[in-house]
């Protein structure tokens, strides 16, 4: 007999403690062996409006909620005695009438829809900086019938509750309806679109909207492996407009974006997958900015691509700088040695003395070299004479420059003799060599975090690909730029206009969260090639606490804030595996390490280096916040100098680099921010960041 797993029992079973879940799991391998052993001990969940709920008995107080049906036995939810039972009462599991998708339905008789939960203040030694709150809405879907709600999986008893939602009150409805219904209308109330279901198909098990939250399987073994590794619901189901951009061909480059938490990381996954399909001779490369983060690539997608045995052959996931050296050594049989920054400076101020050059800082040097002359790897007079400046074209007349070419062409002359690369250079070899050649070490390259590529990492990626379409496809938020100035991709071949998508609809931060952080960030972002980012019409899928913002009159009544925020995390069952604890940079880290220990939050400082390293809290730099996602996140010391950081501000050498400094430091303030899925704690001593004011601003 088969046995169906419900995600709600998956989900339930990973709140339990480590022996109830062993527990619960020898009973769930004994239904499925044999399901009419007396031990077993069925009893019918008699206050439930679904006839084919039943009980099983764990142990004296743990009970599995099982659905019988036909020939059929489905594991719904796992919990102890009275809230197992509850579950069930206010649930049913039905096929939809109008799209097919077997659901479990809350009957809505049953429940109360109570308005949006607010934290409580009454105990906590320190004001929170009040934010704008907005007037009440009106209804979001007065122009939808009740046939357009029922073709999104809406279940008949809550089309009232429905169609007098407005945006505040649907955030807190929407947790109560079918993830498809609530996802197509957010959708809609971001979009004005209405992506209907699926075709209902002749079995309702195998409808793309019930295989996001049943799977069918056969066999002690099969359950087993879903029981150890339970699947992710993003892992197995897109949403329409996710999955309209994964299956899309295109005539050339392609490219995703959105703001953080829209599921970027998500379509290029998907779309590895994708090509994995239609394409028996591909060789893909999935690659991001960081070695962690390619390291989080390859386990999603293992995760994704289970019954797929072929991956490792066929896909390499890997840091644009890892594959770079690799490549280099595999056609060179050598490995690159990298001249760090503080060499490339030391050479560049012994160059400017060598030639006589007065006139230019060494800031102002080090700039020019590593954003302009090293970044698009100028070699002579001529060409630099030639190069566009990013932004600051007119600031050199041709004179300073071929002063100025009296230092770099030095600095090139050293790094030769010494036989070292800077990055930059390192990937411009590699690119010169595969530009030459018709045979290519990849099919396809999939980039996530593409907002984070540099001119020498985007001239690689293009040289290692095909010119063919469907080749290159990148996923990423100009909004989360930390790391790079801005160019023009298509003045280096890389046209992705037509080929541009934005996903609006946020599955990873609240709507208070996202909210808060999208006032960092203007509405309307406009890349170098005129691409626009409109963020105008973001919606969130799920509401949540309002976030905290604390401007202390000192460190220490800023840790007490913060611990007191923490200690409530804990108590309301957050993890501390869930939770980070953020800073601007390493000098930093001392006042977020004694909040910590404040709390009593048991912490690591890097990532996971032995076992049960994973089980705690992450304190580090914002810097080690992409990427990564926690149910609670604090960003202390954001204070005047530590961000902007003062260092970075002083080290600019002209007014559009001190912009780029500024939006570049704001962005990773938004980056850090929207880790947080459901808390989210900001803190400076007065006067704070300048930024702070963003966040609490009410215009």
């Amino acid at each position: 007999m088969p046995t169906i797993l419900a995600d709600t029992f998956t989900s339930s079973l990973a709140r339990l403690a480590n022996d109830e879940q062993k527990q619960a799991k020898l009973t769930a391998f004994d239904l499925q062996t044999n399901p009419d052993q007396p031990s077993l001990q069925f009893h019918r969940i008699d206050k439930s409006k679904d006839p084919n709920f039943w009980s099983v008995r764990v142990s004296r107080d743990l009970r599995l909620i099982v659905h019988k049906s036909g020939d059929s036995l489905m594991l719904a939810y796992v919990g102890h005695h009275d809230e197992a039972y509850k579950w069930a009462e206010r649930r049913r599991i039905e096929t939809h009438p109008t799209t097919g998708a077997v659901q479990i339905v809350e009957v809505r008789e049953r429940i109360e829809v109570a308005p949006p939960a607010q934290a409580s203040q009454e105990s906590l030694p320190f004001e929170i900086v009040k934010t704008r709150v907005a007037p009440p809405a009106p209804p979001l879907f007065e122009k939808l019938t009740s046939g357009d709600l029922l073709s999104v999986g809406v279940p008949q008893d809550w089309l009232s509750d429905v169609a007098r939602a407005n945006e505040e009150s649907f955030f807190v409805l929407a947790g109560h309806l079918p993830q498809e219904a609530s996802e197509a209308l957010l959708e809609y109330a971001a979009t004005g679109i209405l992506q209907r279901a699926a075709a209902p198909v002749a079995n309702p098990m195998a409808h793309p909207d019930s295989m996001r939250r049943f799977r069918v399987l056969e066999g002690v073994d099969e359950l087993q492996a879903a029981l150890d590794a339970p699947f992710e619901k993003w892992a197995v189901f897109l949403h329409p407009l996710q999955r309209g951009v994964v299956e899309r061909d295109y005539s050339g480059p392609a490219r995703i974006a959105g703001s953080a938490g829209t599921g970027k990381t998500v379509v290029a996954l998907h779309r590895v997958m994708r090509i994995l399909r239609t394409d028996p001779n591909a060789h893909i490369l999935l690659t991001t900015f960081s070695d962690p983060l390619a390291g989080a690539l390859r386990r999603k997608l293992a995760v994704l691509s289970v019954d797929h045995q072929s991956l490792e052959s066929r896909v390499t996931v890997a840091s644009f700088r890892r594959i770079c050296e690799e490549l280099y050594a595999l056609t060179t049989g050598r490995k690159a040695h990298i001249a760090d920054r503080d060499q490339v400076r030391e050479l560049i101020e012994k160059a400017r003395q060598d030639a006589g050059v007065q006139g230019f800082t060494s800031r102002f040097l080090a700039s020019e070299w590593e954003n302009v002359v090293d970044a698009w790897h100028i070699g002579d007079a001529a060409g630099y004479a030639e190069v566009p400046r990013m932004g600051r074209k007119n600031r050199l007349g041709q004179k300073q420059r071929e002063v100025l070419w009296q230092v770099f062409s030095r600095v090139r002359e050293a790094l030769k003799q010494r036989a070292l690369f800077t990055l930059a250079s390192l990937f411009e070899a590699v690119t010169t060599t595969y530009a030459a050649r018709s045979d290519k070490p990849f099919t396809h390259v999939i980039v996530d975090e593409a907002q984070d590529l540099g001119v020498p990492e985007l001239r690689f990626l293009a040289a290692i690909t095909p010119d063919k379409p469907d080749a290159l496809f990148f996923a990423g938020d100009i909004g989360q730029r930390i790391f790079q100035q801005p160019f023009s991709w298509k003045e280096l071949g890389i046209d992705v206009r037509g080929r541009s998508f934005t996903l609006k609809v946020n599955y990873r931060t609240s709507q208070q969260i996202r909210v808060m952080a999208d006032r960092l960030l203007p509405q309307m972002i406009r890349d170098v090639d005129g691409l626009e980012d409109d963020r105008r019409g973001a919606i969130s899928v799920f509401d949540g606490l309002d976030p905290t913002v604390v401007i202390a009159e000192d460190a220490q009544a800023e840790r007490a804030a913060a611990a007191a925020f923490l200690k409530a995390a804990l108590a309301d069952g957050i993890a501390p595996q869930q939770i980070a604890i953020f800073v601007r940079s390493p000098e930093l880290l001392p006042r977020a390490r004694a909040i910590a220990d404040a709390a009593s939050l048991p912490f690591r400082t890097v990532a996971a280096q032995k076992p049960g390293d994973d089980a705690l809290a992450l304190v580090g730099i914002m810097h080690l916040a992409k990427g990564l996602e926690f149910r609670a996140v604090l960003i202390i010391a954001c204070d005047e100098g530590a961000l902007p950081l003062a260092a970075r501000v002083e080290d600019v050498a002209d007014e559009f680099e001190l912009d780029e400094v500024i939006a570049t430091e704001r962005q990773l303030l938004y980056v850090a921010a929207t880790r947080a899925r459901d808390r989210l704690f900001v803190s400076g001593v007065a006067p704070g960041s300048e930024f702070l004011e963003d966040l609490i601003s009410k215009h």
